[in-house]
């Protein structure tokens, strides 16, 4: 008999969240025994991040939510801002350190669900189930036996793609010494920032306060910045573009997304499957991340509590996926200004209505609509190039770091 029926591998957001979907019972349903790995202090543990999402009504961690806004605004180079009310949707923030109390608290009561803090060394196929190659904290390497293994560790390299752009960005948490920030709505897209040789860029702003706020500069592009760089940009939009004035940056953050077309495989094993990230949640066009791993590890622990196969679903519609595609071919080879097409977007589609074909909510005709909003001819030609493009792999840049005399927060994600 295996030690446990599921062993869920990795305490972020996909490992955290699954984990909480199948603490406790549900009445005619099964209560599967769960072993969540989490990783010892150090490297392997995710730093603290910000998720940001869309939603309408309740969910299942609004206890974790630090801040939400209904109004978004983009501004395009020149000229006026667009600004939006999202209702019945709301964008939220939830921040790393919160939803982990919130999710540890709950597995703390839990009489099928326990944590084990170990190192992952392996995960193996076997019959029957899987073994987890594990080192304790103490050094000594074991094997945890289980029939389903979930894994939401990052993946080390990506498959080979047609097209790898890559989103990373650098921000200040800030507190300014007079109101400068409209608590009411978010930055979404500042395009006022200098653009790119090779992609885009933005600005992005969370203000939790007329004081408070995370600014924050953002590339797609092939390749990182470094961290001189990075600083510089920050610096340039604060106070070139926002004109915040005196100011205190409490602490800086500083990440890398993939925005690939590459398959993402979700099952390694018989018994082996990805979540999160590592199981393609991440919306390629966009970087967004927490609701499609919400909708992934749901529909595992509905699976599971039924006694079917765990296999995650893909977090995005197949029709999405393709759009993304080309949208990233558009980006990539330059046919497509990526400020302005974003500018456009937003400008000529209801933004309630743009988030839900973000999420992959919206119609084929819905999708049509807003497909005919974008440039018809360099899209329809990154279309018609895709099929003959080769597909080749792409080494992922070392995390960025900040400069080293800024105060730091680790990585936030827009998930």
């Amino acid at each position: 008999m295996p030690d446990t029926d599921v062993a869920v591998v990795g305490a972020g957001a996909a490992g955290l969240s699954l984990a909480h979907r199948l603490s406790g019972g549900v009445p005619g349903l099964r209560t599967p025994s769960v072993v969540l790995v989490d990783a010892p202090p150090g490297p392997l543990r995710p730093p603290p991040r910000t998720w940001c999402y869309w939603t309408a009504g309740a969910g299942r961690f609004d206890a974790a939510v630090r801040a939400e806004w209904r109004r978004l605004r983009v501004r395009p180079r020149t000229g006026a801002p667009v600004e939006g009310d999202i209702d019945p949707l709301r964008y939220r923030m939830i921040r790393s350190d919160d939803f982990e109390r919130l999710v540890s608290r709950d597995l703390a009561r839990s009489p099928n669900v326990r944590r084990l803090e170990a190192t992952v060394e392996a995960v193996e196929d076997v019959p029957g189930g899987a073994h987890v190659h594990l080192r304790d904290t103490d050094g000594r390497a074991r094997v945890l036996s289980a029939r389903w293994v979930l894994d939401s560790r990052p993946p080390g390299s990506l498959p080979a793609a047609r097209t790898t752009l890559l989103q990373h960005f650098h921000g200040w948490f800030v507190r300014t010494a007079r109101p400068v920030f409209d608590p009411a709505a978010v930055e979404l897209m500042d395009f006022r920032t200098p653009q790119p040789a090779h992609g885009l860029s933005f600005g992005y702003v969370l203000p939790t306060g007329p004081c408070e706020a995370l600014v924050e500069y953002t590339e797609f592009s092939r390749h990182t910045l470094t961290p001189d760089r990075y600083e510089a940009a920050v610096r340039h939009y604060a106070d070139e573009v926002l004109r915040l004035g005196e100011r205190q940056v409490l602490a800086t953050e500083t990440g890398v997304i993939p925005m690939t077309d590459a398959p993402i495989a979700r099952q390694t094993g018989a018994s082996v499957f990805r979540i999160g990230a590592a199981g393609g949640a991440t919306r390629p066009a966009t970087g967004y991340t927490f609701a499609g791993l919400q909708r992934q590890t749901g529909a595992v622990a509905a699976a599971l509590r039924h006694g079917r196969r765990p296999v995650p679903p893909a977090a995005h519609p197949a029709r999405s996926r393709v759009m993304d595609a080309v949208l990233l071919r558009a980006l990539d080879s330059g046919r497509a200004d990526g400020a302005d097409l974003f500018g456009r977007l937003f400008a000529r589609v209801p933004m309630a209505r743009l988030l839900r074909f973000l999420d992959g909510d919206t119609r084929p005709h819905e999708d049509l609509s807003i497909g005919l909003r974008t440039p018809v001819k360099p899209m329809l030609r990154s279309a018609l190039e895709l099929p003959r493009l080769p597909r080749r792999p792409f080494d992922l840049p070392p995390p960025p770091h900040p400069p080293t005399s800024a105060p730091h927060l680790p990585p936030t994600e827009t998930a």
